[in-house]
């Protein structure tokens, strides 16, 4: 494994890390399986992970905190983050701040993390949605403060809405934010235009989520692909979107350099950006596990498929589907 200094948070970190949504938001998720896989990730080096209480409800802080607690000798980073007070994903301008983020909610909120994380204080604790509009709010300054001055937290965060990369560097220059977490891979490449710039400047850490593109970027996925209905990724995968997809990841596959996955050629794209400190990938099964953060030990792509790739990108607005 490779490591990067996680911002001015000084954390090292793994800069291929683990995400948790896949252990209780999607279909086949199995409780058993997904602590044999975490284990064996930390086994393998891997020593960030990222998960919500959105994710069953608690579920993955649960099974995190299990981890945590088999390895207490190994000093593992723990991010959550904290679900909005409306339950809409993603933020409006048109929600107020007290809509999402009241106070209260937010303490009631990290207190249940913390339980489930089994943790005095938590690593990085993040909102899981974000709209700048809120970013001068009173009352997101001051619970951030209190939050970090009580040491329920040590750093804070956002996870910045899908395809919206620029809504959140109001927030983060007003100096109350740690970390961002934002998608980023090779089809959705726009954080490089305005996000990452500022958070060098200001060193703020920066967590590449949605690695494979919810899935497509693993290479299995066909025109007739479907998820059972409870799947979250049945809406994100629909016929309007798959159609759009599954003839750029074939194009992809074309230039892939002998010997090397479509994942593999994923994971590498993003830690070849210096601004990113990790990215999060879901690992259920062992062999995932095992291919994935083997990635970090190969390192950043070479220039010429660095160039190649960026004219894979591909600039897509929310809609209804993808929230």
């Amino acid at each position: 494994m490779k490591f990067r200094t996680f911002g001015r948070t000084g954390f090292q970190i793994a800069d291929i890390s683990y995400g948790l949504w896949g252990m209780s938001g999607w279909s086949g998720s199995d409780d058993s399986e997904s602590l044999t896989s975490l284990q064996l990730s930390v086994d393998l080096g891997c020593n960030f992970f990222d998960t919500a209480w959105a994710y069953g409800g608690g579920k993955s802080d649960g099974i995190l905190g299990e981890i945590l607690t088999r390895n207490a000798g190994k000093r593992l980073y723990a991010a959550s983050k904290i679900p909005p007070a409306n339950l809409k994903w993603p933020a409006r301008p048109s929600y107020k701040y007290q809509e999402v983020f009241p106070p209260a909610h937010v303490f009631k909120y990290a207190d249940l993390i913390r339980k489930k994380l089994r943790q005095d204080s938590i690593d990085l604790l993040q909102f899981h949605v974000w709209d700048d509009s809120w970013a001068d709010d009173p009352d997101f300054r001051s619970t951030v403060e209190q939050l970090k001055r009580d040491g329920i937290i040590r750093y804070f965060g956002l996870s910045l809405n899908r395809w919206e990369p620029e809504n959140g560097i109001r927030a983060i220059r007003t100096g109350l934010v740690d970390a961002v977490q934002v998608i980023y891979n090779i089809f959705d490449q726009a954080p490089e235009d305005e996000l990452f710039p500022v958070c060098q400047e200001l060193n703020v850490g920066v967590i590449a989520r949605v690695p494979f593109d919810e899935g497509s970027l693993g290479g299995k996925m066909t025109l007739e692909t479907t998820f059972p209905k409870n799947d979250w990724r049945s809406g994100y995968f629909g016929p309007e979107n798959l159609k759009n997809t599954i003839p750029r990841v074939e194009a992809l596959k074309k230039i892939l350099p002998a010997g090397m996955t479509l994942p593999e050629m994923a994971l590498r794209f993003i830690v070849s950006h210096p601004a990113v400190s990790t990215t999060i990938a879901g690992m259920r099964k062992e062999q995932h596990v095992r291919q994935n953060l083997a990635a970090s030990d190969a390192g950043p792509l070479d220039s010429a498929l660095l160039a190649e790739l960026k004219k894979h990108r591909w600039d897509r607005k929310p809609a209804p589907w993808s929230d």
